[in-house]
């Protein structure tokens, strides 16, 4: 065997192993998220592509079980930060407090200072706290005072929203949404689901039944295999049109950013190596394009009045620019 076929080898060792893994912790947290199998992976992979999560839906829908069941998969710290009106930005990242005693300022750091955050109805909070997250969802990094604190890795938000419609809410900045790698709506459960819910009542917490499968380090881990995972030229070139094209649309008012074709790029190389491929095909970027582009984009009034959604302007964009057929 020479030594290109062994690095082919070891390859697809390396992609088995993330697949297998992935696999455990999907079964992991669908003990917790009954019928929303779809969901549970795209969290998964948003995780294992170094991405933040804003999930949106009803109350009741359980998004927060999710973020609870996905920080309880992993073994690793987590904290919960409940975004209301009143929450100032110290009490996301932390303050500096003199003390008497040693005559010095110490720092005391403050709840996003763990591998998984949940920041629980986020849009609640007022623009100004919202802001808190921004240096620390594009850099892991927080800074206090002109002092610059990294945050552990791996590191990941999960935010949950109700749909902007619902009473106390505020809208979350464009350059907030834009750092948040996916957005996915959590409908209602099936009716099966719903069943084994109604028949298990007693079961108020089911995130507490899940225990980790994984660790902090394998997480690093497969964040490194999904970055080996090969795209051809092809896909990176449909990504680009897609981003131009979207800038051109009429109903668009801003298009995708750079950022928006990284994150769509890193995701579907998380993506593929789940399914146990070391190389993306274009099933891949159309399966993960709408959670990931969708969010991104904003419309104009005149789109906006016509009675346009993101979800039909989303889905015209990617009708607009044919995928490349897949040449693996």
């Amino acid at each position: 065997m020479t030594v290109r076929e062994e690095g082919v080898v070891a390859a697809h060792e390396r992609v088995a192993r993330f697949g297998e893994i992935f696999e455990s912790m999907v079964d992991n947290v669908s003990i917790a998220v009954l019928g929303k199998p779809h969901a549970v992976r795209l969290t998964l992979t948003c995780m294992v592509a170094e991405g933040h999560l804003l999930l949106e839906g009803f109350p009741g829908t359980g998004k927060t079980m999710l973020a609870k069941a996905v920080a309880n998969t992993v073994d690793c710290t987590h904290a919960r930060i409940q975004f209301t009106p009143d929450l100032l930005p110290s009490d996301v990242t932390g303050v500096t407090v003199y003390d008497q005693h040693q005559g010095t300022f110490e720092f005391h750091p403050g709840p996003i200072f763990h591998h998984i955050v949940l920041a629980d109805e986020i849009n609640r909070a007022s623009p100004k706290t919202q802001s808190a997250l921004l240096e620390v969802m594009e850099e892991e990094q927080v800074t206090v005072d002109g002092i610059t604190h990294p945050v552990p890795s791996p590191f990941m938000v999960v935010a949950t929203q109700n749909p902007i419609e619902q009473a106390g809410t505020y809208r979350l900045p464009e350059a907030q949404l834009d750092r948040f790698l996916m957005k996915v709506n959590l409908g209602y459960p099936d009716a099966a689901a719903t069943e084994e819910m109604l028949q298990n009542a007693g079961i108020r917490d089911r995130a507490a039944l899940v225990t980790p499968v994984a660790s902090a380090a394998d997480i690093t881990g497969m964040r490194t295999v999904a970055d080996g995972v090969y795209v051809d030229a092809a896909l990176v070139s449909w990504v680009r049109r897609i981003a131009e094209h979207s800038r051109e649309m009429p109903a668009v008012r801003l298009g995708l950013s750079a950022r928006a074709c990284l994150a769509l790029i890193r995701a579907s190389k998380a993506w593929a190596a789940a399914h146990g491929r070391a190389h993306v095909v274009p099933e891949d970027l159309l399966t993960l394009a709408p959670p990931i582009l969708g969010h991104r984009l904003l419309l104009t009034a005149e789109a906006t009045f016509g009675g346009a959604s993101l979800d039909e302007v989303t889905q015209e964009l990617l009708d607009s620019v044919p995928a490349p057929q897949d040449r693996a």
